[in-house]
């Protein structure tokens, strides 16, 4: 297998990955209140992330990286998981994934922000007509959306969008892996004493499932699904291999149906395929 495929190959498992994120933390939610959730996968994950820093003995950030490595903890490791649990306590996962499909062009916005670079007109009118359809969407489907549940779900995407940006930035000198492995660690005290906190009163009612789903998000989604994911973009190249995530949303979508038995319509899949046909083009047309 060539370095190419490699990364592509990486870059697909980390995508397939994430997918699996919402519908457990569907799961999840169910017997865990989203601040404990929140704060506790990301405790998980910050004691890995820990150890994985000392066990290949990576070389300690900057003074001026531990701003934007706060940053991207606030987005990434707090931000978008307690949001996304917040909104799926009001919508449906598969609800929620459609959102998911705005997260590349999220992405792409703050890359240009943050980069300097100048659109081209184009750029702005597909991502104001991708946006339109999940708005559109969320405003007529109102059997499974709610006005706080959309609002939640939309905040997120926002952090979630400035987090990869940031980390993107950063992780041209840090690493990919490395970013959010720091941004997990310098975290962790804080996201150690609210699991504290937030904990359940009694864990004798919490489903197996629920517990099951609380390992997921900690353990894959929070940090094994980025270092596939990092590792497909320095390999494939960044362009090219985050393209994959626009799949993301039909991976979640079925993963949906099977674990949650959720109701897929028709609707839902015109909508996720415009907007990632807007996303793409967008992406096409972000820079001159």
């Amino acid at each position: 297998m060539n370095k190419t495929t490699n990364g592509w190959f990486s870059g697909m498992l980390g995508v397939l990955i994430f997918s699996g994120s919402l519908p457990a933390t569907r799961l999840a939610v169910m017997d865990f209140h989203p601040l404990f959730l929140t704060v506790c996968r990301a405790a998980i994950a910050g004691v890995l992330a820990g150890a994985l820093l000392l066990i290949f003995r990576q070389q300690r950030p900057i003074k001026s990286d531990i701003v934007p490595l706060l940053l991207i903890a606030l987005c990434v490791v707090v931000g978008f998981p307690l949001l996304t649990a917040l909104a799926l306590q009001y919508v449906t996962a598969s609800h929620a994934i459609i959102y998911v499909g705005l997260l590349p062009l999220s992405t792409a916005i703050f890359g240009v922000w943050r980069g300097g670079e100048r659109p081209r007109p184009i750029f702005w009118v597909l991502s104001v007509l991708g946006s339109s359809l999940v708005v559109g969407f969320a405003l007529i489907n109102g059997a499974s959306s709610s006005f706080i549940g959309d609002g939640l779900m939309l905040a997120s995407i926002i952090a979630c969008g400035y987090g990869y940006a940031e980390g993107a930035r950063l992780s041209r000198r840090l690493g990919g892996w490395q970013v959010i492995s720091w941004a997990l660690f310098l975290s962790l005290p804080v996201m150690a004493l609210l699991s504290l906190y937030f904990k359940p009163d009694s864990w004798s009612s919490t489903s197996v499932t629920s517990i099951l789903s609380l390992a997921y998000v900690s353990l894959f989604s929070m940090l094994i699904g980025f270092v596939f994911w990092y590792r497909g973009l320095a390999l494939g190249g960044i362009a090219a291999v985050g393209q994959l995530q626009l799949l993301q949303p039909f991976f979640g979508l079925l993963l949906s149906a099977l674990l949650l038995h959720e109701s897929i319509g028709w609707p839902v899949f015109m909508v996720n395929m415009g907007v990632v046909l807007c996303v793409a083009f967008a992406r096409r047309f972000a820079v001159k």
